[in-house]
């Protein structure tokens, strides 16, 4: 069945516009060089996990998180998840700078959305958000990724907008 293209672009968009996704559609590319490890599958959303670090100063701050590289993993997001462990989290990048906008919709937890900028630092942060919430939550400018944690993350760990963010995507 051929499908009119007005109905695959509204279909299309929709899908950009699912639960706690980017406004806009993006894919993968490699802030780091990438290291030769073998790759971690999540047991939940089956995305590869990657070592994510913040620094903060002197502090360096840990985490896994999964890796929504693709539009499909971008549109679901954290959707319908109920836990997220202190040190988890989930890494939107984009292909280049952009602005990037998130919405609660299907998402039953609170999180910190964190908005990095093209220099590898997080721009702003949106803490605490609204679980189930339409409400459209947007970088302050040109972001090349976003990383989702456990709602109060940052508060706890003094992440704060200037700290910088580090990761290697595979290639």
């Amino acid at each position: 069945m051929v499908k009119p293209q007005w109905l695959t672009a509204g279909v299309m968009a929709l899908g950009l516009l699912a639960a706690c996704s980017p406004g806009e559609g993006a894919t993968a590319r490699a802030q780091a060089p990438a290291a030769a490890t073998q790759s971690v599958r999540h047991p939940v959303s089956g995305l590869e996990v990657i070592d994510l670090v913040v620094e903060r100063g002197s502090k360096k701050l840990p985490f896994k998180v999964e890796l929504a590289a693709s539009p499909e993993a971008q549109s679901k997001g954290l959707m319908f998840r109920t836990e997220l462990g202190p040190n988890e989290g989930m890494l939107f990048p984009s292909a280049a700078p952009e602005p990037r906008s998130f919405w609660m919709k299907n998402t039953p937890l609170s999180l910190d959305i964190i908005f990095v900028g093209s220099d590898g630092r997080i721009s702003n942060i949106a803490a605490n958000t609204v679980p189930y919430s339409l409400d459209s939550v947007a970088s302050s400018g040109f972001a090349i990724a976003v990383l989702e944690l456990r709602a109060g993350r940052s508060a706890e760990l003094g992440i704060v907008p200037g700290d910088r963010v580090i990761y290697s995507l595979p290639e």
